[in-house]
């Protein structure tokens, strides 16, 4: 190679100002790069954590609902058991009406 050449103002004010060009770009996206990295991990686990309180939020909510719904089970097997109490005093109140009917109509005096 000429030694002229390398003295021309292209290779000694030109390519050091490319090189130092490249290179602050290349260590610009590095620095953005790893950047994002970091930002795409503290979303991930934000929205883990976030993932987790909604989990824990639901299986509360779905056992509130299954006691409330074993509750209002117990309160109509309350309600149902009364009712054939009262079905059955109903009935033995039917007898004793027919019976007393039996005995004070004048029919069955004869």
């Amino acid at each position: 190679m000429n030694p002229s050449l390398l003295q021309q103002p292209f290779f000694q004010v030109t390519i050091p100002l490319m090189v130092t060009f490249i290179a602050t770009i290349w260590l610009a996206g590095w620095s953005q790069n790893k950047r994002l990295d970091e930002m795409a991990k503290r979303l991930d686990g934000r929205i883990d954590e976030t993932n987790k309180r909604l989990e824990m939020r639901i299986d509360e909510t779905n056992k509130r609902l299954e006691m409330r719904f074993d509750e209002i089970g117990r309160r109509f097997d309350d309600v149902v058991a009364r009712l054939i109490r009262i079905e059955q005093k109903f009935d033995n109140h039917e007898e004793r009406i027919v019976r007393l009917e039996e005995r004070t109509s004048p029919l069955a005096r004869r």
